[in-house]
């Protein structure tokens, strides 16, 4: 049930006596358990898989595991649980090694296997904290990146930007034009990690002013010094104005620098910002408007490609802001400095925002690619991994901890996040599964009082909200679009004692009355029912419910309450309807599925 009368504490997953196994497929290495209670002389140690592999043939399966006394064990007082069997039955273990190849192990291994044949439907307790919020969003909180790569950025084989970079995307493509407009407004964010080699052509006086070239030296991510005409600044501003954009544009934090010739990678000198007064006074003459500037992109900590030391960026931040504050005298009109636009380093983070000054940054920002490498095989199952996906929790926690500590004026942005670095998992970042890490990365930065999240990309590599070609939307567009819609940006304290599969987020709804939820199921073989207090007298609420089509979680096609989310004959984005439900009826999250769900009459005190 939906518990919002007793008081419930903030949400901080402690799996310290929980340890998940998963045997992903048969020929995998198989690996060994304990036997609790071995008799003396006999062995305790077997592999469980290969006995699996001996009987039958068995795909992924998961089961947890107890701390006990002396060693972990698959197995809890002598019994085997399955986690995603009907009544949860329990298999009774003998202590004796030898029963287990004995005609009992038959007898373990056909209950064993008809328990996995069968789905099973779990109740689960939701405890929602009603009275404060615990944190707070940005109201344009959903933001995408429009990135700089050209067509033959290519990983592992594979060049998956096409025609998608902020040099040859095109602008007037009415899909595209729709997708944005769809969110009234939509933040994005002009950037990514060739924004350090672009300078930009005001005055015309860059001799032969061209995009990116391809080099096998000497250049940064091996890519020449891109040049950015007015012409092409003017379209991009044109499309931003057109469709209501928000925009936070990385500016080049190398110009004027050089390498140093001690340390490689490090680059040292002040920022030259004479390129970028020149930009901001020619954006102000056209009347473009610009939301906030961010200043370089991943130079931090160790940096990717190149580093800039935290006192050295400390300095070169207030000198931005100096600029905007002289470029833009009006405090309302005035755009946010952001930084420093890269990978969470305590003590470089720490070093530059003590060294920064009061007031000198509005947003800190840091970027997110926790799933590794775009070719890793394992992406797709990490993305289903809850106890996977929790560890990326505590870069957050230290980031808002770090902000409270030296700039407590600011916010916590996430400015870039494409969950696999190298353009995205290959034949998973544009499919549904995504969408598990993609809505869990969204509801656990708004608990950590971030305030916006960059998602990598609109369109380009293979995490691209728009396919790269044809710019129809990839599933999290949708979901993207619905967390848009229907999450607020107070965010509620929501716990449960369930499955660590079932997601559970919960903010005020965007429109008031009432609280929304979103759902994120990353179990195959479990639905969840959630019940509600009967003697609330709840009316309908508001439910979309995502499922990938055919219930292949790798599919690129969505569907909301049962129907494909396809575009109109004239191209627009669907409308997004939800189903009406009996406000007294359970809460049903089918297995592998998303939902949001808002309840208008559910009266929280933090929301009014």
């Amino acid at each position: 049930m939906i518990n919002a009368m007793r008081p419930k504490i903030r949400p901080q997953p402690q799996f310290k006596s929980l340890i998940q196994t998963k045997l992903k497929s048969i020929s995998e290495t198989p690996p060994a358990y304990e036997i609790p209670g071995g008799g003396e002389g006999s062995s305790s140690v077997y592999s469980l898989q290969q006995q699996l592999r001996r009987t039958f043939s068995l795909g992924a399966n998961v089961f947890t595991a107890t701390s006990l006394p002396g060693n972990t064990t698959l197995f809890h007082s002598g019994s085997l649980h399955c986690r995603n069997c009907r009544n949860k039955p329990k298999i009774e273990v003998s202590t004796a090694l030898k029963t287990l190849f004995g005609k009992q192990s038959i007898t373990f291994f056909v209950v064993f296997l008809s328990c996995l044949l069968v789905s099973k439907a779990e109740k689960v307790d939701v405890g929602v904290e009603g009275p404060t919020s615990i944190a707070q969003t940005g109201e344009d909180f959903i933001c995408v990146t429009l990135d700089w790569w050209p067509t033959n950025k290519c990983d592992y084989d594979q060049c998956p930007w096409g025609p998608a970079g902020l040099f040859n995307l095109d602008l007037k493509n009415k899909i595209l034009e729709n997708a944005v407009k769809a969110f009234n407004p939509l933040r994005i964010r002009v950037g990514g990690s060739l924004q350090d080699q672009v300078v930009y052509n005001v005055r015309n006086n860059v001799e032969n002013c061209q995009p990116f070239q391809k080099q096998d030296k000497d250049f940064l991510f091996g890519f020449s010094i891109g040049c950015l005409d007015m012409k092409r600044w003017d379209e991009l501003n044109e499309f931003f104005n057109q469709t209501r954009a928000k925009v936070t544009f990385g500016l080049n934090a190398l110009i004027g620098r050089k390498e140093s010739e001690i340390e490689k990678t490090l680059w040292v000198g002040d920022w030259y910002s004479h390129n970028a007064r020149d930009l901001m006074s020619y954006t102000i003459s056209k009347g473009y408007k610009i939301d906030s500037y961010e200043l370089g992109n991943e130079l931090c900590g160790s940096g990717v490609s190149a580093k800039i030391e935290a006192k050295q960026y400390a300095k070169d931040m207030a000198t931005l802001k100096n600029l905007v504050k002289e470029m833009y005298p009006n405090p309302k009109t005035q755009p946010k400095v952001l930084g420093p636009g890269g990978f969470y380093d305590k003590k470089w983070f720490d070093t530059f925002l003590d060294a920064s000054g009061h007031d000198v940054i509005d947003g800190v920002t840091h970027h997110i690619y926790n799933l590794g490498p775009g070719n890793n095989p394992d992406v797709v199952h990490r993305v289903q991994d809850p106890f996977f996906l929790t560890q990326i929790a505590q870069t957050f926690k230290d980031v808002s901890n770090a902000i409270d500590k030296f700039a407590p004026w600011s916010g916590a942005w996430v400015s870039e996040s494409g969950g696999a670095y190298n353009s995205g998992g290959q034949l998973v970042s544009y499919t549904f599964a995504f969408g598990f890490w993609y809505l869990d990365q969204l509801g656990m930065t708004s608990i950590y009082n971030h305030k916006v999240y960059c998602r990598q990309a609109l369109t380009g590599g293979n995490y691209a909200l728009l396919n790269t070609t044809t710019f129809i939307p990839n599933p999290d567009y949708y979901g993207a679009l619905l967390w848009h819609k229907v999450m607020g940006s107070k965010v509620l304290s929501v716990t449960h004692k369930g499955s660590p599969y079932l997601r559970v987020y919960s903010h005020c709804a965007k429109k008031e009355p009432g609280i929304s939820f979103v759902f994120i199921n990353l179990s195959k073989n479990t639905s969840f029912e959630i019940d509600l207090f009967h003697d609330l007298n709840l009316n309908e609420r508001e439910e979309y419910h995502l499922t990938p089509k055919d219930g292949n979680i790798l599919s690129s096609v969505v569907l909301l309450n049962g129907t494909p989310l396809e575009l109109s004959d004239s191209l627009e984005i669907p409308n997004l309807k939800p189903k009406l439900v009996d406000g007294l009826k359970p809460i049903s999250i089918a297995a592998h599925s998303i939902a949001f769900v808002t309840i208008r009459d559910f009266n929280a005190p933090a929301c009014s």
